[in-house]
């Protein structure tokens, strides 16, 4: 009789969905720099308090945490793990244009754009 194995893959305090990683990897396609990362970072200000950074980073500091998906690498820094614990990085495309969200379940209110937000 086979013993299981002992589940030790490890999830991801943050969370990159399939479409947000399809976007990424097309944005650093459009660059040229197959060596570039999704940096996500949070900031005081905007109208809620704290707001949502992302940029492109070919260059991982000691204190961050990566996430992986599909290829592509997001990169977060401690400080701003704090507040981005349990949530995922979506891709959405309606009829107001395309942007990357941040579904937070820390966040006790967000603004409109959805780019700020309050612990």
């Amino acid at each position: 009789m086979a013993s299981a194995q002992p589940n030790t893959e490890k999830t991801a305090p943050v969370g990159l969905s399939e479409r947000a990683a399809a976007r990424v990897s097309s944005l650093i396609e459009q660059q040229g720099n197959p060596d570039l990362k999704l940096r996500l970072t949070v900031s005081g200000g905007g109208c809620s308090g704290f707001q949502y950074g992302f940029d492109f980073d070919d260059a991982q500091k000691p204190d961050d945490v990566v996430v992986t998906r599909d290829g592509v690498t997001m990169l977060v820094d401690s400080m701003s793990l704090l507040y981005l614990m349990g949530s995922e990085v979506d891709f959405v495309e309606d009829l107001v244009g395309a942007s990357f969200q941040v579904v937070n379940p820390n966040a006790s209110s967000s603004c409109g754009c959805g780019s700020s937000f309050a612990i």
